[in-house]
């Protein structure tokens, strides 16, 4: 047998002691979790959020981020960790997690919530500060252990994140190992956790959430993001302009949720193109496509050297420069599809820009274009009519249609919108998870349904009222 061979044999082995002993040491905590009280729970989310987001920590998380990562900005990741994990925090705290959490006077059904157990959870490169923060507290709101497997890119990043919030643990009394992250990741260890654990919440590139789906486990996955904004004849053009240039340009489009694709409608095209230009935007030309498109996919997958960069970094990448004071670039597009690649996901600050003739075509091309790359993750729509808002969130097939605000920081929640905060986004059956929610600790705990007989039976009516005029019609 070669040395690869043997390597090869052991490594799985090795992965799995590993896995097995950190499951065990969950496992413990998460029981001394079970008894906690509601008051108990919402005291150590409060304080495992205040130790990585509170003034002087912040601003040292975010700087380490940037520079192990080497993806995003400074800015970016510091409101992540500063206002977002706030955010998240009030948004669950009001929320009833341990015993009765709903009674159902109708149906006469209480509903008692449960722990799922140890969590399986998977963090991508691109927000490796806030996630492994949200599904953590998120974890322990249901009274669950969580086990974090970061992307390796960011290992360091999570390890102080997660050290944190077990400091913060161990100072209010309860056992640390409620949060335990993996500090040296990789492949085998991952498919472990995944095949060990109770319930995995997997946030990441398709290929990891498949082999969560394919893991044996639960497993809650999110889709591909790709999001498409329209803007119709009714829209303040300066406004969406401006919502559209913080959505695409926040982080360095490290979000799934950036603008990727803008349609303008022919009335307000020009329009909004200058109000783009004036918000920052650079208008590539065919020759500008044709090289940023070299350098920006590889094999028709993107490039990981050149996505979440400054668009002066991706210009000069592929051969050329632009203005230091542009932040984005827009990319004129006509088509969908392996032939027209901007129609696809990004990761940049390069947006596709489109044209079409009113909120009908604004529909197809949306659809078209998540059909090629995004289905059911989310589109948006800046206008001041409602029928076209309307028929717009009834006629694409998405999970999140944001209205009149920027699709980045508003999918996954904000102060601004009632979107349950979190960075873990659901794409219902179009992106092949199974839901469509933004998945928060009620997607982390088992609902026991107390069931007790109704006052008044119910009573089934007549043939003639229950079936009505489809007796006839069946004749």
């Amino acid at each position: 047998m070669s040395i690869v061979n043997e390597i090869d044999e052991i490594a799985p082995t090795d992965a799995a002691q590993d896995i097995h002993r950190l499951i065990e040491r969950a496992r413990r905590a998460q029981a001394v979790a079970e008894g906690y009280s509601q008051e108990r729970v919402d005291e150590l989310i409060r304080g495992m959020v205040w130790a990585v987001s509170r003034p002087g920590v912040a601003e040292k998380i975010a700087q380490h981020t940037v520079e192990e990562t080497r993806l995003g900005d400074y800015n970016g990741k510091f409101t992540k960790i500063y206002t977002k994990c706030r955010a998240a925090l009030m948004d669950i705290l009001p929320d009833k997690s341990v015993g009765v959490i709903e009674v159902d006077e109708e149906r006469n059904i209480i509903k008692i919530a449960k722990p799922a157990g140890v969590i399986g959870a998977l963090t991508p490169s691109t927000n490796p500060e806030a996630t492994p923060v949200i599904k953590a507290i998120n974890a322990v709101k249901g009274r669950n252990a969580i086990i974090i497997a970061p992307h390796p890119r960011a290992k360091r990043t999570n390890a102080m994140i997660v050290q944190l919030m077990r400091d913060a643990l161990d100072k209010l009394g309860a056992p640390e190992d409620l949060v335990i992250a993996i500090e040296e990741p990789t492949l085998e260890k991952t498919q472990e956790l995944m095949r060990q654990c109770d319930l995995i919440l997997a946030t990441g590139g398709p290929a990891m959430v498949k082999a969560a789906y394919s893991s044996g486990k639960p497993a809650l996955g999110v889709g591909a993001g790709n999001a498409v904004i329209t803007v119709d004849d009714t829209a303040d053009i300066r406004f969406a302009a401006e919502k559209i240039r913080i959505s695409k340009t926040f982080d360095l489009a490290a979000s799934c949720s950036a603008d990727n694709s803008v349609l303008a409608f022919d009335a307000v095209y020009d329009q909004l193109l200058e109000a783009l230009i004036d918000e920052g935007g650079y208008l590539a030309n065919h020759d500008e496509y044709r090289k940023i498109a070299a350098v920006l996919w590889e094999d028709g997958h993107l490039n990981a050297a050149c996505v979440v960069k400054r668009p002066q970094v991706i210009a000069e990448m592929a051969g050329f420069s632009i203005p230091e004071d542009r932040k984005f670039i827009i990319m004129p597009e006509t088509g969908v599809g392996p032939d027209h690649p901007y129609s696809g996901e990004k990761l940049s600050a390069i947006m596709a820009f489109y044209r079409v003739r009113d909120i009908d075509e604004a529909i197809a091309l949306t659809n078209a274009i998540h059909d090629y790359q995004g289905k059911g993750h989310s589109c948006g729509i800046y206008s001041n009519d409602e029928d076209n808002i309307l028929k717009y969130a009834l006629g694409t097939r998405t999970a999140r249609v944001m209205v009149n605000q920027p699709q980045a920081p508003s999918n996954s929640g904000n102060l601004w919108n009632g979107m349950r905060q979190t960075f873990s986004l659901g794409c219902g059956t179009w992106g092949n998870n199974i839901t469509t929610e933004n998945i928060y600790w009620r997607h982390l705990v088992n609902i026991t349904y107390v069931s007790k007989p109704l006052p008044v039976p119910k009573v089934l009516p007549p043939d003639e009222e229950l079936f009505g005029d489809v007796i006839e019609k069946l004749k």
